[in-house]
């Protein structure tokens, strides 16, 4: 009896694991069908891998998309009506909270004092901060090949200019002041050597070739090297990195500002403060490295190349949309029509009148996070220090620009006049009197000139429409 059974359990479970294959295979086949290229002559499409795109970048806040009045709406002293008073559409970005500190640009100048110093060992002596060399035919790392730098191995830099514990600092004399430029019983890193060296294809360059068949891509590149080729009006040179703390001095010439050149950019007292004395070839640099910077980060975690897009200096007008936060025709940032709060206090770091530039709290720049941000909450919207933009001065550019993401830029080159050097700069500053802390107003400043009251923060486009709509 129990050998029945024992036969009649075996077909069963021999029928069963035939249903479970046959159940496998149509499964199989029909995954395949529907997921494999064509879709069975069907059109599928080709998706990239999702990922949470409603992140706000570390230190940005949010801008909305939305519409407002921007340009003119209260007196013009000037006279000159490069800004009319017009509705404007903006699609959504990502704005810096507040400038961009002191602390956060030397993270900038770190950077790049330890990719010069690591490039100008070489893998040959400094192997450990390169990574692998690409193989060759023969599987060996090949002969030449560009070798990328660890950064992992990098780190903070203590080891790569440490003088103890097989340490790279005694290898690395070339980066100080050396001979008769430096000081008796000083080890100063010489600021000449700290340039940023990098390429980026230009969208300006590209719309204006795409229909001359002669064109390459390579026509479409523009370069900052160390060795620029003077035939080539797409190289420059590349940019030095290090704030020219001269401009305490010499924007005032009768003025004692001698400490500020000492300290405000390295002490730590100052490490929360807007950086100044940056040009707008630097601000721009520091935007493309920080974009390169997060893209790294972004490779290694799998991440899309774009998942975040590329930051940038605001324009003109995206820098008025954000800093009206929200408000139709309000005069200032924070809202109101008066640089005094109900208590009686200022509302902003500038000068209050002759000679009186601390009445507001600050004789010169104050922290980032000084006073209430406005309704977008954003930081020093106007004053402190005024910022740079994208955006070419051209007082002429109003009528032509469009009612939507409006912007006018060119990138002057070496030998062109200084009139096309002047970029718009925003906000007002600490030794501006309350008519440049006006929503509506700016000014120009030439972008190879630094400033003590000129700096800047970033801004990044949202990849979609809105942040709160689902995908």
């Amino acid at each position: 009896m129990s050998i029945i059974i024992d036969k009649i359990v075996i077909k069963l479970l021999s029928a069963i694991m035939r249903n479970l294959y046959f159940v496998a295979f149509i499964i199989i086949t029909v995954l395949f069908s529907s997921c494999g290229k064509g879709g069975q002559g069907e059109l599928v499409g080709v998706y990239n891998r999702k990922f949470r795109n409603n992140k706000i970048p570390l230190g940005m806040v949010y801008i909305p998309p939305g519409r407002t009045l921007i340009g003119m709406s209260d007196e013009d002293i000037n006279n000159s009506q490069s800004s009319p008073s017009r509705m404007t559409s903006f699609s959504a970005f990502f704005m810096d909270q507040t400038e961009i500190t002191n602390a956060e640009y030397r993270q900038f100048v770190a950077w790049v004092r330890d990719s010069v110093a690591v490039t100008s060992l070489g893998p040959t002596v400094a192997p450990a901060f390169f990574k692998a060399a690409p193989k060759g035919a023969d599987g060996a790392g090949a002969l030449g090949a560009n070798r990328d730098i660890d950064w992992k191995k990098v780190g903070s830099g203590s080891l790569l200019w440490s003088k103890k514990n097989g340490g790279m600092g005694s290898k690395l004399t070339d980066m100080y002041y050396s001979g008769a430029d430096a000081l008796p019983g000083k080890n100063e890193i010489d600021i000449r050597k700290l340039k940023y060296a990098y390429s980026y294809l230009s969208s300006d360059l590209a719309v204006e070739g795409r229909k001359d068949p002669s064109k390459r891509r390579q026509d479409f590149i523009i370069t900052y090297t160390d060795n620029p080729d003077p035939s080539n009006p797409n190289h420059h040179p590349s940019v030095p990195v290090y704030p020219d703390t001269l401009v305490w001095k010499v924007d005032y010439s009768y003025s004692q500002n001698d400490p500020m050149v000492k300290t405000y950019f390295n002490h730590p007292s100052y490490d929360e403060y807007p950086v100044v004395g940056v040009t707008w070839e630097q601000a721009s640099a520091f935007c493309v490295w920080r974009t390169r910077f997060y893209e790294s980060v972004a490779s290694a975690r799998k991440l899309p190349a774009n998942s975040r897009p590329e930051y940038q200096l605001p324009s003109d007008a995206q820098f008025e949309y954000a800093a009206r936060g929200g408000n139709v025709k309000t005069k200032y940032p924070w809202g109101g029509p008066y640089v005094r709060n109900t208590k009686g206090c200022m509302q902003a770091n500038f000068k209050v009148g002759r000679g009186n530039y601390s009445d507001d709290g600050g004789l010169y720049t104050v922290n980032a996070r000084s006073y209430f941000p406005n309704d977008y909450g954003l930081y020093n919207m106007a004053g402190n220090v005024a910022e740079w933009t994208i955006t070419a001065y051209n007082q002429s550019a109003a009528p032509m620009l469009l009612d939507f993401n409006p912007n006018f830029t060119y990138v002057a080159k070496t030998g062109d006049s200084k009139y096309m050097k002047r970029k718009v700069v925003r906000g007002g500053s600490w030794k501006d009197i309350g008519f440049f802390l006006q929503n509506s107003v700016g000014t120009y400043e030439y972008q190879d000139q630094a400033r003590s009251y000129i700096g800047f923060r970033c801004v990044s486009a949202y990849p979609g429409t809105d942040i709160t709509y689902r995908n």
